[in-house]
């Protein structure tokens, strides 16, 4: 009896493994992809890797710097905002500037005010003082003059009547008033002819000098706000109100650099694909007229035609993809630029990292 039931428990167990391999061995049909991967749509197609980029003219994005170290009070945009030419990006903590050049007005304005009082001389009534004083010092020689005359003519008569002492006093304030009369007469003159030109000249030169001074304040008070240099969008803002920013940028936490504080793409239909072809297959690089190129955007079935636009032609190394060198070897790679139009549906952003094949009409 023992001997049957240890027979069918190994029948079982036999069946159940057959049963269980059966069902193992089953192969399962494998998921569908999410996406096709990019292949290459040319007979003769080369790859590279490529950045998406605003477009430009030359260069890349433009990225703003303080020319001035502050601390920013208020930024007025919004990243992905499209804005004017002028429009204020970033406003930085100006009131020492504002106060420096509030002051230097002020001196020019005084020093100006000087200026025009010395060219406007002689003054009416300066000049009328100046006359009168004449007439003063004419009219004290006069009176000195007749004492004089009858001290001599008493003396004529009777050389006793008039004392030599007296004759003498009265000789002398004749010449005293005579020497005051010159004085107020030249004191008149000099009054009349106005201010001393070289005292004008320097006054000019003092108002000169202060206006540039004062411009020049004014042009650093401007610099306290960056505008932007054209129509554009904003791509990055990377820095906040509060935080400290100079001319080196905004300092990053993150990658313990300095960062352009503002950086921004051109607002025009078109973007930018800028291709590192690998310097062995530059050789292989179609002539401009014939080139074609595709981009596949990565994650996505969706593959867009690129218009050539130009070749920088400056092979650099392969470090522009991650900022930094990983490769044990010197890679370098030719830049090469293309162009696409934008949609409305098109989900596609500067520095995102895209598949290109170049190709041969």
């Amino acid at each position: 009896m023992r001997n049957k039931i240890l027979l069918a428990i190994s029948v079982i167990g036999i069946m159940v493994g057959l049963v269980s391999a059966y069902i193992y061995g089953i192969e399962k049909k494998p998921l569908p992809p999410a996406f096709s991967p990019a292949s290459n749509p040319y007979a003769k197609g080369i790859y590279a890797n490529g950045m998406i980029e605003s477009y430009q003219s030359n260069g890349k994005n433009i990225n703003l710097y303080p020319e001035v170290s502050g601390t920013i009070v208020s930024i007025p945009v919004s990243e992905g905002e499209r804005v004017l030419k002028g429009t204020p990006l970033l406003v930085m903590d100006d009131s020492v500037q504002r106060a420096t050049t509030g002051q230097l007005k002020s001196q020019a304005e005084a020093a100006l005010a000087l200026w025009q009082e010395l060219k406007a001389q002689p003054r009416k009534e300066n000049l009328e003082i100046a006359k009168a004083q004449v007439e003063l010092a004419a009219a004290g020689l006069k009176t000195s003059q007749d004492q004089l005359d009858k001290l001599r003519k008493s003396y004529e008569l009777n050389p006793k009547s008039v004392s030599k002492n007296d004759m003498d006093n009265a000789g002398n304030a004749v010449k005293t008033a005579g020497a005051n009369l010159e004085v107020a007469q030249k004191q008149y003159e000099l009054t009349r002819a106005g201010a001393w030109i070289y005292d004008i000249r320097n006054q000019e030169g003092q108002y000169n000098a202060l206006t540039k001074a004062y411009l020049a304040a004014d042009a650093m008070l401007a610099k306290y706000t960056i505008k932007a240099p054209s129509d554009a969008v904003v791509l990055s803002i990377n820095a906040s109100v509060g935080s400290y920013v100079s001319p080196q940028g905004a300092y990053d936490t993150y990658t313990q650099g300095f960062t352009p504080a503002i950086a921004l793409g051109s607002s025009q239909n078109y973007m930018a694909v800028r291709c590192y072809v690998d310097e062995i297959l530059v050789q292989r690089l179609p002539d401009a007229t014939k080139m074609l190129a595709q981009m596949s955007i990565r994650g996505t079935d969706v593959r867009i035609p690129l218009e050539f636009v130009r070749v920088q032609p400056y092979v650099s190394p392969k470090i522009e993809l991650s900022s930094g060198r990983a490769e044990r070897v010197d890679v370098r790679v030719l830049p090469v630029i293309f162009r696409f139009s934008i949609t409305g549906n098109m989900k596609i952003y500067p520095g995102q990292l895209v598949d290109v094949y170049i190709g041969e009409k």
